[in-house]
Formats: C-alpha cells, structure tokens, sequence
C-alpha cells in the first residue's frame, strides 16, 4: 500500500515532532524552495532571503511540537518565513539593489538588447515591488509568488479575508502607478 503526499507528510510531521531529524529535512527538501522564494520576494535580496529562510526553518523546527496535525504544513512555514522576512528588512531598513548574479537567466539566442532589457524589467519590478508597505508586500508576494488563496493568506497572516482582498487590491494598484511612473522616466532617459 502506497501512501498520498498528504499522508506521507502527515507521517513525516508527526516522526519530526518526535524528533526525527531525518524526517524534518525531508519536509524541509520539499518545502525549501518555495518558502525561499517567498523569501527573496519580500527581502529582495537572495542572501538575506537564504537567511530569513533558514531561520524560519529553525523556529519551525523548535515549535514543530506545537504545530496542529491537520493544518497546512506549507502555511504554517509560510507564516514563520514572512515573519522571518519583515524582521529582517526591519533590521535592514535599506533596500538593496540586485546583484547581477540574482538575475533570472535569459534565453542565449536573445541578443544583448533583449537581456538588458529583461534585466530592467526585473530591476524595476523588485524596485517597485520591495517599496511597497510591508503590509501589502506581503499579501501580493504570497498571492503571486506563494501562489495562495485568499483564504490561505487570511489564516497566514492572522488577518480578515476582507483586509487580503483589500490589501492585495491596493497592492496591485500602487504596483502599477510604480511601474507605469518609472516605465515613463525611463522612455524619458532615451529621448
């Protein structure tokens, strides 16, 4: 008889409370990249979100006995890692531009005019993105980058589905206005 994922995570969680090491990597293997990248998403920068990750899986790990069977593991971690996330851009309080190393890869057979332009892209994204308020930062990465529900980002972040709405709403909305001001300052640059 095989096990479902739901089930073989509900073994592993339950072997880690117990303090099985070896269980809680298994679950930290296959929630790692997902809760880094919601991580990167808040912070901006991969080597405060590579730490902002790792102590979320610590906290979880020593509060892992008080976690409820039956609730979602991946909200949970979510929860500990925008947590971990917000402390340290409120420790940091500056933004920190993108190394070129963070960059997404582009296509070789794009010619240099299509990666430059990629590159600011993605740079005017993360810009606008990490001057967004904390509050609705939050909300819109675990939207579009955690690729929750409403419901989910209401019971991660302890907030009214009402307040998700709203706040993902206003986070669009000032996304925008920031995107389409610095999309305007730039044609501005080359004229």
């Amino acid at each position: 008889m095989t096990l479902s994922s739901s089930e073989l995570e509900a073994a592993l969680i339950a072997q880690a409370q117990r303090g099985d090491r070896q269980a809680y990597g298994e679950l930290v293997r296959q929630y790692y990249a997902s809760v880094v990248n919601v991580a990167y998403r808040l912070c901006g920068d991969s080597d405060q979100a590579q730490d902002a990750t790792q102590e979320a899986f610590l906290k979880a790990w020593l509060n892992l006995p008080s976690f409820r069977p039956g609730t979602s593991l991946r909200n949970w971690l979510y929860r500990i890692a925008v947590n971990a996330a917000l402390d340290a851009l409120r420790r940091e309080r500056k933004t920190i531009e993108a190394a070129p190393d963070d960059l997404p890869l582009t296509d070789p057979a794009n010619g240099p005019e299509c990666e430059l332009l990629q590159r600011e892209r993605v740079h005017l994204v993360r810009g606008a993105l990490l001057s967004l308020p904390e509050a609705s930062r939050a909300v819109l990465v675990l939207r579009e980058y955690g690729e929750l529900s409403y419901q989910e980002i209401a019971t991660v972040l302890e907030i009214p589905i009402g307040t998700v709405m709203s706040r993902l709403n206003s986070a669009r909305a000032q996304l925008k206005r920031l995107l389409e001001a610095q999309r305007w300052s730039l044609e501005m640059e080359y004229v």
